[in-house]
Order: structure tokens, then sequence, then C-alpha cells
């Protein structure tokens, strides 16, 4: 990558003492491993709405009419207004970041995206709420990849988000080169099997549409392109969808591997489907008969190396 990706994250999950109790919610692995990759556009709706630190807690609660409405926990002072009207502005000046994704604080009455406590008439919180700025993030920035700190301890959730953010990125990247059809088909050849990893409908799918490419104008098809890759890969991977990908891989060596190799491959990739080892095992096998065989469409797949190897993703999963 030629330079970092642009990634919005609530401002104290990088340190920044803004929290009601003016303390902090540092996550050591965005700012010190992710960080290495991305350059953080921090938010803090509460602060910069214009609230002091330290304050009062803000929660979310339903009121008669089953309006959801932000206000002080105490004092039930309520600042629904004012936190709407600053996050419609806020979000079309985020617009300018060219941002390719966003991390939200979990639990936040202003800043989670699910799972956010909402409090009943009678003061009964169910966790069913989503926090107002990130409600409005998500209306406005429909196709880009979000997730909050906690979802993010999952190892999958983690590789599936980082994953769609270096994707998004290269497309960005293929988009300030000037969109043709022939950028899109390079593009398309080289996520195809990253792509079918998450969607087996959607790879047909999108391959259907690049191949009838000129049957588009360029502006529709590069909408219709990229609603369709975002959706996909929001769809989580899992261990049957990998299996097949690299039951689809061999495919390529059926000509080039000798018995014994073709015997250590099949047995690592039944391995991975037991959990016995981690998916980066029969990648790097994969990896290396590329290179031993030269197989040049396999060389340029993202599915093989879809994101740095410092992050480690691929040992988890």
């Amino acid at each position: 990558m030629d330079d970092k990706i642009r990634l919005g994250i609530s401002s104290c999950l990088l340190g920044a003492q803004v929290r009601y109790d003016g303390g902090h919610q540092l996550d050591r692995y965005l700012r010190d491993v992710l960080g290495e990759y991305v350059e953080y556009v921090p938010v803090c709706p509460e602060v910069e709405v214009g609230l002091p630190i330290p304050r009062e807690t803000l929660r979310l609660v339903e009121n008669e009419e089953q309006r959801v409405r932000l206000v002080f926990s105490r004092s039930g002072e309520d600042i629904t207004e004012r936190m709407e009207s600053w996050a419609q502005g806020r979000v079309k000046q985020l617009e300018q970041d060219q941002l390719d994704g966003f991390v939200f604080k979990s639990k936040s009455p202003s800043s989670g995206m699910e799972r956010v406590k909402l409090y009943d008439r009678n003061s009964v919180p169910k966790k069913v709420g989503v926090g107002v700025f990130a409600r409005h993030f998500m209306e406005h920035f429909p196709l880009l990849p979000v997730e909050e700190e906690g979802r993010l301890n999952d190892p999958r959730l983690r590789e599936n988000f980082i994953t769609a953010i270096f994707v998004l990125k290269r497309w960005r990247q293929m988009l300030a080169a000037g969109f043709t059809l022939g950028r899109l088909v390079d593009f398309h050849t080289r996520h195809k099997l990253l792509i079918m990893s998450h969607s087996q409908q959607h790879y047909r799918q999108m391959g259907k549409l690049v191949a009838a490419g000129r049957e588009h104008s360029l502006m529709d098809l590069r909408t219709l392109y990229l609603v369709e890759l975002m959706t996909a890969l929001r769809l989580k991977t899992t261990e049957k969808k990998h299996v097949n990908v690299l039951q689809h891989i061999m495919g390529y060596f059926k000509r080039d591997l000798a018995g014994d190799e073709k015997l250590e491959m099949v047995e690592l990739i039944e391995n991975y489907r037991q959990g016995l080892v981690p998916l980066i095992v029969p990648l790097t096998l994969f990896n290396h008969y590329i290179r031993k065989y030269n197989q040049p469409y396999l060389k340029q797949q993202y599915y093989l190396n879809p994101h740095p190897k410092e992050l480690k993703l691929l040992n988890q999963i």
C-alpha cells in the first residue's frame, strides 16, 4: 500500500481523556498494532458537541411516543436535537476524509453501533439501542466497514473487518488512477478468491456483472460493483468456505504436484477443516507451491496475502 488506510475512530480508544469521568478507553491493539498501517481520524461526539470533561453520564431512553431520546442520567436534560444536528454536520465533514471504515466505542449512547442500553418508560434497560452518532454515520456511509472495539477481540470478526478496509483502500486507489472497465476487470480478477471465501453467490453475481460491463455506464458499473463487493465482505468467512477455496486452489496444481506433495496438501486442508491448524498453515504451503511451480494467476490473488503478515490475523482463524 502506497499510503495508509484512513479509519475513523472514537477518540477515547486512542487514549484521549474525553470520557465522562475524564478517563479514556485506550485499545493498544488499535493504537500500536493496527495503527502501523492506519491513519486515524478521531471523533468524540460528546466533546465535539460541546459537553465538558468531566460530565454527567448520558443514556438513551424511549419516551411515551416510543421515540429514542438522548438525555442526561440524573438531570434528565434532553440533548437529542443538539446531538442530531451536530452528527448530521459531522458526517458531511467526514466525506472529505475519504474514510475506509470506522471503529466505534461499544456501549456508548453516542457511538455504540449496536446493543446499547435503551431504557424504557419504566427505566428498564434493554440492549437494543444504537448510539446517535453511530446511527447517523452508518446511514450516511452504508457501505463502509464498521466495527466496535469489543467485537474486534473476536479473531474472525477482526480479520473480516481488517480484510474489508484493505480491500476498500485498494478500491479507492483504483478509482484514483481513473475508473475504466479494464481496471475493474483487473481488480476483480485479483480479488476473486477472496470474494469466494465470503460468498459463492456474490462471487458468481460479480463475475456476471463484470463480464457484462459494457452494457452499463461506467458510473452505474462502479456503483453496482461496489455495492456487491461491500455486501459480500460483510458476510463472515467460515472454515467451510475457506476449505472450498483451498480445494479450488488445488485444482490449479493438478498437473504439477507430485504424489507426496498432493497428499500433504490434502492432509493440511483436512487438518484446517478439523480445527487442528490455523488458516495460515495451508496458505503458507500454497504460497510455496505458487513460487515453485510459477502460477501467475495465483500469484496475484489477494486471498493468499490479504493484509500484512505482521498483523498475524490468519494465525488465529
